[in-house]
């Protein structure tokens, strides 16, 4: 166990949690819909947890979709496209919710930002009428819709919100929901207006703090607790346990920061817990650097008390990154994936932190013994 072999322990950690990454990216290629139905292109939109199917033929000019969210049954989940501008005023929109479990469809010309929702044609043609499914804790839209102009670039809305008395009531106006519009290319798949570019970097901000505060802090915490105990590994365990934290915190703050300049460009979008916790971290982690500088020798009567500070302190980064990070993915709302990989990496971490207990300390008390049968002191020099 105190192998140098063991430094690399926390890679498959890592190329675990970049799987996830691109599981995310890739997560709308493996749905499956019923009767058989499959779509060449997909896009895992940037909010709300939805994702758009489509096949575009371009012998007329129509394109097969699937719009997917997920909603209560209580709920309601919106798609559609706005021939006149960007935003959600005169969209053409399709929207499913039901009713005594029927699920229906309803289409409809937001002409307003409060409009009534009455059922009337679209401004283009939609040559195969449109259903919908609700399975899964998600509906699902399919439609066939002449696109508008016969241009490819269109510009998409989508939404989602309860229903109210049987009727479908307005949708929140705030968070994810005011940022449900992109402009997409059926033709080459790509999408811009605030979408793919800003999914990056929540994307990124994401991996930063996970691999940062979620994975190389604990990992430091890890080597520094268990692998002191083995005398071959002193001193190479103090470099590893400085590697990993510089490294973490390295990651982490950069992750922060993305954060910090994500935040300032939402304005009335706030997340404000995650937000103070990912501040709380930052100024502890900062404070941890710097108590480096200022820790005293290990005879020094002072050193037990900087000792109870930098384990205090140190846990409770760790704690607080595992909060937050579950946090952020909540708000991020991404594929299951993410979430799964996560679970797995803190219980692989937690895992093999109670196996090292338990074999440390049972080589402490063997040294203690050993040392006290002769005439030894009665500490060992490690503190668990």
């Amino acid at each position: 166990m105190a192998r140098p072999g063991h430094s690399t322990a926390w890679l498959p950690l890592l190329v675990l949690l970049f799987a996830a990454g691109a599981a995310a990216q890739s997560g709308c290629l493996s749905a499956t819909f019923t009767g058989g139905r499959t779509f060449l292109k997909c896009n895992q939109l940037p909010v709300l947890g939805a994702s758009l199917h489509w096949t575009y033929h371009a012998g007329n000019g129509t394109a097969d979709i699937a719009f997917r969210a997920p909603s209560g049954a209580d709920g309601w989940v919106g798609w559609g496209i706005n021939p006149s501008g960007s935003g959600m005023a005169g969209s053409n929109v399709f929207v499913a919710s039901q009713s005594g479990g029927a699920v229906s469809v309803l289409t409809t010309i937001l002409r307003t930002t409060a409009p009534t929702l009455d059922n009337t044609a679209l401004s283009f043609d939609v040559p195969v009428p449109a259903s919908a499914e609700y399975a899964g804790g998600a509906y699902t839209i399919y439609a066939t819709v002449a696109l508008p102009g016969n241009t490819t670039s269109q510009n998409t809305v989508w939404q989602a919100g309860p229903i109210s008395g049987g009727r479908i009531s307005p949708h929140p106006v705030s968070g994810q929901n005011l940022q449900s519009a992109q402009n997409l290319d059926f033709l080459s798949g790509t999408s811009t207006g605030g979408s793919n570019s800003r999914l990056h970097r929540r994307n990124l901000h994401g991996v930063l703090n996970g691999v940062g505060w979620g994975v190389l802090i604990p990992l430091g915490a890890m080597i520094a607790r268990y692998l002191r105990v083995f005398e071959s590994a002193d001193p190479a365990w103090f470099y590893l346990h400085i590697a990993c934290q510089i490294s973490g915190y390295a990651l982490g703050v950069a992750g922060w920061g993305l954060g910090l300049k994500l935040g300032s460009e939402s304005k009335g979008l706030t997340y404000s817990t995650h937000r103070n916790i990912g501040i709380a971290i930052f100024c502890l982690a900062t404070l941890q650097v710097f108590a480096l500088f200022l820790r005293p020798d290990k005879k020094n009567k002072y050193r037990v008390y900087w000792n109870a500070y930098h384990h205090s302190v140190g846990y409770s980064v760790i704690v607080l990154a595992a909060v937050n990070i579950f946090k952020g993915l909540n708000i991020l709302k991404p594929v299951t994936g993410w979430k799964t990989s996560y679970i797995v990496i803190l219980a692989t971490l937690a895992g093999v932190a109670l196996v090292l207990e338990a074999i440390t300390w049972a080589i402490v008390l063997r040294r203690r013994k050993r040392n006290q049968a002769h005439g030894g002191a009665n500490g060992t020099g490690v503190q668990l």
